[in-house]
């Protein structure tokens, strides 16, 4: 099997691809490259950076924002803004509140606060994306450059998170329901009930989004994780731990991309021993990850920058875009 045959597409529905690893690695020169490739086989691709210390623009060599940008024939990108988020955030909430009469200011001070906890914002604000493009299907395929593993486990484990704190809201908000309509004669200002009812099946409507996502995640008709290591043992160890990590959700990462591998030389000692413990650490990952599809990109002569560049490791890792 090629490593482009990891992909599966749906007509009419998004395929979602994360690309994980360690800080360091190569993510977003895979992440770019397997976006230039879907857009160049006429996918309609968006990339996105979900890792705070961006580095997609400049990969990319455009300038890019918290909306996509257009960069090429099929191809957008966006890094995501954590101040942006945080705005968007706390608009959310607000509107909550004045759907939620009897919900009080100090409850929604305590959704503010989830905002500053783990998973934290970047990851809050990325599985919000998640979420608008699974239900718009606007494009063929989402990248996510992710930030590195701690990182990565947060967001892909958010779903967990965010429907154990939604199905606690909507237990809240029908106890303040049935407060509310128990003392309406008495404290008409408990708000009206209509809308405490359009605040409930908010909630409902969100939980639905959350369980659909968790669905969507572990699917691999529809979602494919895919893993960068380089042959060192503190790369393939992190990798190994975020796999098994990746299980307990029912997310498998179905590839494994060795980014950095040295060509085969002759007249340099030192590389040809860097070579020869990398070829032992290749050893590594292949009995490792005997479970998934390992492919190797080599070291590059030049900065991994610029379309051009990213066009060459793209077709490394997929042979030559395939068209519609």
């Amino acid at each position: 099997m090629a490593f482009k045959d990891l992909f599966k597409f749906n007509k009419g529905k998004t395929t979602f691809v994360f690309v994980g690893g360690k800080g360091g690695v190569g993510k977003t020169t895979m992440s770019a490259a397997t976006a230039i490739w879907m857009a160049e086989s006429g996918k309609r691709t968006l990339i996105i950076s979900t890792d705070p210390a961006h580095s997609l623009g400049d990969s990319l060599e455009r300038p890019l924002s918290h909306v996509p940008t257009f960069i090429q024939e099929n191809l957008y990108a966006l890094e995501i803004d954590p101040e942006v988020a945080m705005d968007e955030y706390q608009a959310k909430m607000k509107q909550q509140a004045a759907l939620n009469p009897g919900m009080g200011m100090d409850m929604l001070q305590d959704q503010m606060d989830m905002a500053s906890m783990a998973p934290g914002i970047d990851e809050a604000a990325a599985f919000d994306k998640f979420l608008q493009y699974l239900t718009t299907d606007e494009y063929d395929v989402v990248v996510f450059d992710t930030a590195p593993t701690g990182h990565t486990l947060r967001l892909l484990s958010f779903p967990e998170m965010m429907d154990s704190w939604v199905g606690k809201m909507i237990k809240v908000r029908k106890q303040i329901g049935s407060m509310a309509k128990a003392f309406k004669n008495i404290l008409p200002f408990m708000g009206d009930e209509e809308e405490e009812d359009k605040a409930l099946e908010d909630m409902e409507v969100t939980k639905k989004k959350i369980k659909e996502a968790r669905a969507v995640m572990s699917d691999p008709e529809r979602t494919s994780f895919k893993m960068v290591v380089i042959p060192e043992e503190m790369s393939i160890y992190e990798s190994e731990r975020a796999m098994q990590a990746l299980d307990k959700y029912n997310i498998h990462a179905d590839g494994v991309i060795v980014n950095q591998v040295l060509p085969e030389v002759s007249d340099c000692e030192f590389c040809e021993s860097r070579r020869k413990l990398q070829q032992e650490r290749l050893k590594m990952i292949q009995a490792k990850f005997s479970d998934q599809l390992v492919a190797e990109v080599p070291l590059l002569k030049e900065e991994a920058k610029g379309i051009d560049t990213l066009e060459k490791v793209a077709e490394l890792l997929y042979g030559k875009p395939t068209g519609e």
